[in-house]
């Protein structure tokens, strides 16, 4: 086979594989939107039942009509994926039906050549009119040939004939699947309409008592900063017990490493050395705004960093209803909101879960219904905030996704939120570059 055809073959069976797995991957991205959305409808059936804060159902239905959206571009992109595949499929069955048709022709002139020259005696008289015995021995092996070549075409068109008919089956189910697709997308399409037109009356109704929900929005960034204040305190002060802790074992050490050179030197020598140590224990630096690592220490805030972007959320199931740092609030544009990390709305009941394995470097009361826990990855620091209940204590080491406490549920909202804070020391880090997709 010419090395063309070796190409052209490679490329085309390259082409549908990977088609094939594109389709398979959208389709699992399709499966995960839909099961967000059906956990989304429950949530924002329970809000609505409880008849609490349109603000709350605002966003859920926000979150919902994302999720359709991106509903409708994946299956848009399926339908573009399909569509390509079967064009492919089409080119390939107009291509075997013009080699079908060469290839029956071609058979059928042969058919009728045999049929003139069917009888043993034009065959034999076709050997014996020779001129000697090599031109004999030729015309042998020609009718051999010719017998056997009309063989191989045969079986070669039965082969294109079956393939085609499988192409042809192929593409009767690509067309059934395609319409298919088509219609699920119009019907998306028609809900979003209805989403969108919900949200709007919402909008306005909420836009109706902007003085009531602008004052709470300014006495919540109000206590927001008051609570960051007192993390930052007790941040600083899990950075200085650390770095006190370093600075002993250090001394520790150096203090071991006199003793020893102490026996093989003069006593004053080694009184010299161990007052040299003392002083310079009392000169360690106990910083409060950078840990200074133990080699252990290293070891595990350079695994957390390797997992940037991989991290679970610190809940089974939400969406995140206020990013991170400054941004506009969703109804009121010059209403400037500010988040320290990340909060996401989740189910009734959820709990919260560590992020990555660590230690618990303290469990706050924040308030009498706001409790938070914050867990020490070497220099890095995951906060767990607005917990009504928590199962871990100051010192715990906690495994990856391991259960923290009870996530609260406002009472006069029906919101469940966690907010969820990741800093290096003293450094705010945007968490939702840190989670997985």
């Amino acid at each position: 086979m010419p090395k063309y055809l070796l190409s052209l073959l490679f490329l085309c069976l390259t082409s549908t594989m990977w088609s094939q797995s594109q389709q398979e991957k959208l389709e699992q991205r399709k499966a995960q939107i839909q099961k967000e959305i059906r956990e989304n409808e429950k949530m924002l059936k329970s809000v609505k039942s409880k008849e609490k804060s349109a603000m709350n159902v605002f966003l859920i239905q926000k979150n919902k009509i994302r999720l359709k959206e991106n509903l409708i571009h994946t299956t848009e992109k399926q339908t573009r994926l399909l569509g390509d595949d079967m064009y492919r499929n089409q080119l390939k069955i107009n291509k075997l039906n013009r080699e079908l048709k060469v290839l029956k022709e071609d058979y059928a002139k042969k058919i009728v050549n045999s049929y003139k020259s069917r009888s043993e005696q034009s065959r034999a008289m076709f050997i014996l009119s020779s001129e000697n015995f090599l031109q004999a021995y030729k015309r042998v092996q020609y009718l051999k040939q010719y017998t056997s070549f009309r063989k191989s075409q045969g079986v070669e068109i039965n082969a294109k004939s079956t393939e085609l008919i499988s192409y042809n089956e192929k593409l009767k189910l690509q067309k059934i699947a395609k319409q298919k697709l088509l219609a699920e997308n119009q019907k998306e399409r028609e809900a979003l309409v209805k989403e969108k037109q919900e949200q709007e009356k919402l909008v306005n109704s909420i836009k109706k008592d902007k003085n009531r929900i602008v004052s709470e929005i300014r006495k919540k960034q109000r206590e927001s900063r008051t609570i960051d204040a007192q993390i930052n305190r007790l941040i600083r002060e899990a950075i200085a017990e650390a770095n006190r802790k370093a600075a002993a074992e250090r001394a520790k050490a150096a203090a071991l490493a006199a003793a020893e050179r102490s026996k093989s030197s003069s006593k004053s020598s080694a009184t010299k050395e161990v007052k040299e140590v003392k002083e310079t224990v009392s000169r360690a630096s106990v910083s409060s705004s950078r840990i200074e690592m133990t080699p252990s220490d290293k070891l595990v805030a350079d695994n957390f960093r390797a997992n940037r972007g991989n991290l679970p959320w610190p809940v089974e199931k939400g969406f995140i209803s206020l990013g991170y740092g400054d941004q506009p609030h969703p109804i009121y544009n010059t209403l400037v909101v500010h988040n320290s990390g990340l909060e996401i709305t989740t189910n009734e009941g959820a709990n919260a879960r560590a992020v990555f394995g660590g230690e618990v470097a303290s469990v706050m009361v924040l308030s009498p219904v706001n409790k938070a826990v914050m867990i020490q990855h070497g220099d890095y620091f995951t906060i767990y905030q607005n917990l009504s209940s928590v199962s871990v204590s100051k010192g715990d080491k906690v495994s990856i996704k391991q259960n923290l406490g009870r996530i609260r549920t406002n009472g006069d909202t029906g919101k469940t939120v966690i907010k969820f804070l990741l800093l290096q020391n003293t450094t705010y880090n945007n968490p939702q570059s840190w989670l997985a997709n």
